[in-house]
Formats: C-alpha cells, structure tokens, sequence
C-alpha cells in the first residue's frame, strides 16, 4: 500500500469528490439506479416519530435532499423496547405493507435512529440524525453526511436494504477503477482495519484464511463474527492481522518515524441483506407473537453468519443492555435460521470509521480532531455570525448556524449551535451550548453542557434548559432513594446539590418509573416564559453548585428531562433555527450588496 500521507489524501480527495457528488443531487429529482428508491429512518415512538418527520418535510422544502425518493419514519411498536435488530425487522414488515409484492425489488437504506441520546443529550429532542455538523451552506446534518458518504452504493446494489446507524461516519479510498459492489447473495458487511482496543467495542471479523493483499478493496469471506469480543478472544479466533516494520500512529492519530509490528482487527460498520434474506427474517418475525426485547441488528444477526458460527452467543449476557427473558429464545431461533448464510466482507483498508455518540466524542471530532477537519473540511465557524477579533475566540472553538455578538468569548474545545449569544457572554472550555438565548453579561462555566427546549403544557408555550456536565452519566439509575447520593450533578453528589437547591428527597422527584431513579429522570429543571430567562435561571441553579452557595428551586415548575422530551414543541425549536437561519442570510446579502 502507498505512505500514510499519499493514503490520508487519497482518503480526503475521495470524501470531498463524494461530497461534491451529492451536492449535484441536492433539490433535484433522481433518476432511476442513481441513488435510493427508499430511505426509512427508525423512531423510538410517536413523538419521535412526529418530530423526524417534520424535519424531513422541512428538508425537502428548502431542497436539501435529492427529490424523487421516498422518504419514511417508522416507529417502533408501542411497548417494550425492541433494539435495532427488532426495530430492522419491524420495518421489513412496514415495507411490505406498503409498497407489497413491490418492496422486493427496491434499493433501500435504513438509519437506525430510535434511541434517546441519552449521551448525547442535545440531540434526544431532535433526534441523532438531524445533529448539525459543522460545514455546508445550508450546514449538512448526519442525515446528509451518511447519504453523501454512501452516494455510489445505489448504482452497484442488487435490490437489497442497507443497515446503519445514526450517529457514525464511514469514510473510505477505493483505486480509480474500483467499485464498492453489493451484489452477493446472503450479508454483506464493510470492514475497516482498527486498533484492537476499538474492536472491544464492536463487532470482529475472523476473515478466511487467504493472504491479505492489502489492497485499498478487497471482497473477502467471513468464517465467524466476533460481538465485542475481549483481547485474548481475537487472538484465539484468528481475528488479529499482522502488519509488519510499519510506522505506529501515535496517540494523536499522526504516524512517526518508529518502525514495528502494528496488530489490528477488522471491525464493522454498516451491512447489507438482499431480499431472499429480507424475506426469510420478515416470515421469522410475523410467526412470532409480540416482540418483547431487544435484539441487537449486529450481534444477534451477524453472530449467525459464516461456517465458524456456534450458538454459544445465544446464552451470554454480558453485552445485553436488559434481558429479556424472551431474548434467549429469539437467539436460537435466529440462529438456526441464519446457521449456514455467508456473511461477506468488504476490507476498505483505507477507511476511517467515526462514532459521535457521546458529548466526549461530539466535542473532540468538532473542535480537536485534526484529521477528520480536513476530511470534511470541518469549519470552525460554519454558517454563522460573529464579527469576532481574533483575541476573543480560539480556533479550536467550533460555531454552527449562530448569531455571536463580537464582545462574547469563547473558550476552546466548546461547540455552540442553533444559539444566540448577546454581548459580553463567556463560554468557559469543553462545553456545548445548543438551542440557547443566552443574555448579555452570562458566565458558562467550563465543561458545561445548556441545551434549550421549547414545551408545551396544557396548550401554553413555555421554555426550560437542562444544564448539566459534559461528563455527566444520563444513563446511571438507582432503584431506591435511599441511593441517590451515588448520582453526580456536575461531579458533585446530586444528594448534595438538592440541600443547595431547597428541594426534598421524595417519590415526587423523580418522574416515570420510580425503581428507575437518575439524572433522566430527576425533576430539577425550572420552566419558563421565555427562552433567555429559562437558560438564566438554570445557570443560576448551576453556579449555586460551583459555589456551594443556595439557590431556591422549590417555588418553581420543575420538569426532568423525560418529561421535558414528552412535553416538547419541535415546531417552535424548528421556528428559532429558522430565524437564525433567515437573519445570517439576510446579512449575508447585505455584506455582498457593500461590497
């Protein structure tokens, strides 16, 4: 293979040509083979479901995505969560109702997008999918990046579905003359060469045993799929390839001059089903009663697949989120209908794989990952204004579809978007500010995340702003109250931060159910009559947590962020980007007319 640095601009040039090529599509209506006949993004419930939707039609009317296409939300089934893999197959039930004997012959993509971003918090209202990335005019959110990144695939797919998840990127080079083809019978799934770290926390290929040629594309064969298998499992199974006398990449990403042994797996991403596949797991799913656990798309499906495959999986536990007792059950079923299916592989050997799934990633791909900036050409103001002198800001900082005024400071590594920020504002380091009105004269401190929400109560439009640490564990729960003193506001003991806030420990603190207690669910955020006043009040409640000092909560409406999600009005969220939006035009127009 060519030298690093030959490769990350092959790497560069193909992603930006991928880029340029959707671009061409945008607003347009597609013709037949050039791009999906279906593009289905997956809703965790109704108002998730309404809330994607609207968005879409917002898209399509203002020509942000190719025309001519149809376009779905499907919503999971009412009830207990079903994960992806029984989301996937909820939706070849929703296909075949609608379009019947026809959905065999289409080219469709799935984004799973169901989840509640409860690590990434700013996008649980809007949705994972539509997070805005910071480059394009009008910013590109992940919806268009992953139809932009998957632009050539329609053209050499056998009609089939193509599975994927909302929040990762998948960037690849392929030679001049090479195609990506989907156009085997069974699976077929991209692989991509990584740090065996990063293989404990996806899914493992263990390839045939042929010789790697190490050719940017090579179609391979899979003998077993490993589910974030530990180290020693990948090496027992044969998973870890060898590069020999090759320079190391540092912690940074950069590679030095020091020659070694670099060990790596190929680990997944996306993968494809032709429809005899489709069919076989539709007929699995009508046979069965009600669905009631998660089955996951990638280790419940792929852990099947190839002639290594046992059904040892179908008893482990270790990597389920909650077991139902169903779950080992569907695990043997799926297995013995998919024992024997091949499993092929696409080795994209000069491809990066990118997961923004958390605030830490969020923050680091957006303001300190080099290599990705120059991938996709990451801006670090990206449709924006803010008339700053270079001592104000740091270039680290990262600005999307906001208005600044020139006397506010940003500190680095900080992400604002959909906001407006009025004179002598301050954003302390490594924080997210997102949907916010924040006053003149406000102080953020440091690792800070504010994200505002419109909600409508009883028919009356109201504001509230979660504020929270950017390391904060959303997803961390106790079953009694008795234990809340092991969950973290901000790093401090939330048991610690109600005495500050006059609020007491009782059943009504806590909103859904009460043996699921935590910061979700914790009804601590005060609601408001305007959008600036609920983000003032939540800093208030914040800095009275920094300074050990009190602040009153008790006289106040106060909502957790379930109820928050419950009670939201994506119209009115939707109504406050679009006035951004129109202002940073309409000034736009005026400096082109100065000029």
């Amino acid at each position: 293979m060519p030298a690093q640095a030959e490769l990350d601009g092959l790497l560069q040039k193909a992603t930006r040509r991928r880029l340029a090529k959707f671009d061409e599509l945008r607003g347009k209506v597609t013709q037949t083979g050039e791009f999906w006949d279906v593009v289905v993004i997956t809703a965790a419930d109704k108002k998730q479901e309404l809330a994607y939707q609207q968005q879409l039609s917002e898209k399509l009317k203002r020509k942000e995505l190719p025309l001519g296409v149809h376009y779905h939300v499907f919503v999971d089934p009412p009830g207990p969560k079903i994960g992806n893999g029984g989301s996937t197959l909820h939706v070849l039930q929703c296909l075949e109702e609608m379009y019947g004997d026809k959905w065999t012959s289409l080219i469709i993509i799935i984004i799973h997008s169901g989840g509640y971003s409860q690590r990434l918090p700013h996008a649980s209202a809007l949705g994972k999918i539509f997070t805005a990335l910071p480059f394009g005019d009008p910013v590109y959110q992940m919806l268009e990046l992953k139809l932009a990144m998957y632009i050539d695939f329609p053209t050499h797919m056998n009609p089939g579905i193509l599975i994927t998840c909302a929040d990762d990127i998948e960037l690849y080079s392929i030679g001049a003359t090479e195609v990506v083809k989907f156009d085997k019978p069974g699976f077929t799934a991209l692989a991509h060469p990584s740090d065996l770290t990063i293989g404990t926390t996806h899914g493992v290929f263990v390839l045939d045993s042929s010789a790697l040629s190490e050719k940017e594309l090579e179609y391979r064969s899979c003998r077993h799929f490993l589910h974030k298998p530990n180290i020693e499992k990948m090496h027992q199974s044969g998973a870890v390839c060898i590069r020999r006398n090759c320079s190391q990449p540092d912690s940074s990403g950069e590679h030095n001059d020091l020659k070694m042994d670099y060990e790596y797996v190929y680990t997944d991403s996306l993968f494809y089903i032709d429809h005899s596949i489709a069919k076989q797991l539709l007929t699995f799913f009508k046979q069965l009663d009600t669905l009631c656990c998660e089955i996951d798309a990638y280790g419940d499906f792929l852990q099947a697949l190839g002639p290594g495959a046992t059904d040892d999986y179908t008893k482990i536990t270790d990597n389920v989120t909650k077991e139902g007792s169903q779950l080992g059950e569907i695990r043997q079923k799926l297995f013995s209908l998919l024992k024997g299916t091949s499993l092929n592989v696409i080795v994209l050997n000069n491809s990066r794989f990118y997961h923004i799934g958390t605030t830490q990633e969020y923050l680091f791909h957006f303001t300190s990952d080099s290599k990705l900036k120059l991938e996709l050409g990451f801006l670090s103001k990206a449709f924006s204004i803010f008339p700053n002198k270079a001592e104000n800001s740091d270039i680290s900082a990262c600005i999307i579809q906001s208005i600044l005024d020139s006397r506010c400071v940003i500190a680095p590594a900080s992400v604002i978007e959909y906001s407006r920020l009025e004179p002598e504002v301050s954003i302390g380091a490594n924080s997210i500010i997102s949907g916010c009105c924040i006053s003149a004269n406000a102080d953020v401190p440091p690792n800070s995340f504010v994200s505002s929400l419109s909600i409508r109560v009883n028919g009356k439009l109201m504001y509230v702003s979660m504020v929270l640490g950017v390391e904060d564990n959303l997803k961390k729960n106790v079953k009694l109250l008795s234990d809340i003193h092991s969950l973290q506001f901000f790093g401090i003991s939330l048991l610690q931060c109600l005495d500050l806030w006059d609020l007491r420990v009782s059943d009504q603190l806590f909103s859904g159910d009460k043996t699921s207690l935590g910061l979700w669910t914790a009804r601590i955020f005060p609601v408001c009559s305007t959008l600036s006043d609920s983000v003032r009040v939540s800093l208030k409640m914040l800095n009275a947590v920094q300074n050990k000092s009190s602040f009153k909560l008790n006289g106040w409406k106060l909502l957790s962020i379930e109820e928050m999600l419950f009670y939201k009005d994506v119209e009115d969220m939707l109504k406050f980007r679009q006035q951004i939006y129109e202002e940073i035009t309409l000034q736009r127009h005026k400096e082109k007319s100065d000029l």
